[in-house]
């Protein structure tokens, strides 16, 4: 076999991998025990091993709704989603790979308390430990290495962070095909399909603040959102594309409010203003922009970017940036 085809092989190979890849999510849980961290492993029964909770993804949903259930269906702990972590890829027996996408999160007293694990035919048991015994009694290199990029984070000082999302509106009437008002305009039947194909990776981000241009198609999109999580909804016009076209928006000061804040919170906007929008979080933070600001801000129709900050200081700068498109 030539070099060439050697290397042809080997790109089929990849491909062959990538069109079979099985696709799963889960998290590194923690906790702090008298002022010590804690990490929380899962012992397999079937497979007698010990690993990070994590599960493959049910059909129709988004990776970030798969973390957060599947680590309430392997330990009764219920989390939101902190920081990303890495991603794991291995080939699995079938030859197709497997790719996990893993998030830190916290594990409240709360949560901790309500925990509605047993032991059961799929998880022998849980347990909590050091991040030094974590990563001796892992059985996969690939969790070590999820591990080792959280442990960065523990080192850095950022263990604690929150989201400020900002989320296009989902899919709307075309403006040639409506008589009203541009504000006015509602989502389509598509639309209606996204904003509550969103609400679960939208949870899973424990959510505290829904925020959303005034606009009825913006309104709609955060709806189905805010009935689940009974909340009520913060409509503002300095949000809006008839402000920001007009020039009577004030982006700045909602995004300060919501740095400061400290809660999870959803801005629901326009395509036009989210550049904006991204780009007052990055100065509210004292973060040099980059490409990166301006591809979390390049979103289609009720996609959605996480931006991650620290909770004991929002001044440090953005942590990290995460983009979700609906699969609708």
């Amino acid at each position: 076999m030539t070099t060439r085809e050697a290397s042809g092989a080997k790109a089929a190979t990849r491909s062959k991998w990538t069109d079979k890849a099985v696709y799963a999510a889960g998290a590194v849980i923690w906790r702090l025990v008298d002022g010590k961290l804690r990490i929380l492993l899962i012992h397999r029964t079937k497979y007698r091993d010990i690993t990070l909770p994590k599960g493959k993804v049910d059909p129709g949903e988004m990776l970030a709704e798969t973390a957060v259930r599947e680590v309430h269906e392997e330990t009764g702990i219920r989390v939101s989603l902190g920081v990303p972590v890495g991603v794991s890829r291995y080939h699995l027996p079938s030859n197709k790979q497997k790719v996990v996408h893993y998030w830190a999160a916290e594990a409240t007293e709360d949560a901790i308390r309500t925990s509605t694990f047993v032991p059961n035919r799929e998880i022998a048991a849980i347990e909590w430990v050091s991040l030094k015994k974590a990563r001796s009694r892992l059985s996969y290199p690939v969790d070590v290495e999820i591990l080792d990029f959280f442990a960065n984070l523990v080192d850095d000082g950022v263990l604690r962070t929150f989201p400020v999302i900002a989320l296009r509106h989902a899919k709307a009437l075309a403006r040639s095909d409506w008589d009203g008002s541009d504000a006015s305009r509602p989502l389509t039947d598509r639309g209606r399909e996204q904003a509550a194909s969103i609400v679960g990776p939208l949870r899973a981000f424990g959510i505290r603040k829904i925020v959303t241009s005034d606009a009825v198609r913006c309104v709609q999109t955060v709806t189905p959102l805010a009935k689940a999580l009974d909340r009520k909804i913060s409509k503002t016009a300095l949000i809006s594309q008839d402000a920001w076209e007009e020039g009577d928006d004030d982006l700045r000061s909602v995004i300060g409010r919501r740095v400061r804040s400290g809660k999870p919170a959803v801005l629901c906007s326009h395509g036009p203003v989210l550049p904006g929008i991204l780009s007052e979080v990055a100065l509210a933070t004292g973060t040099i922009q980059g490409s990166y600001v301006s591809s979390a801000a390049d979103l289609e129709p009720a996609a959605f970017s996480v931006v991650h900050l620290s909770a004991s200081n929002p001044g440090s700068g953005i942590i990290a940036i995460e983009t979700h498109i609906p699969k609708v």
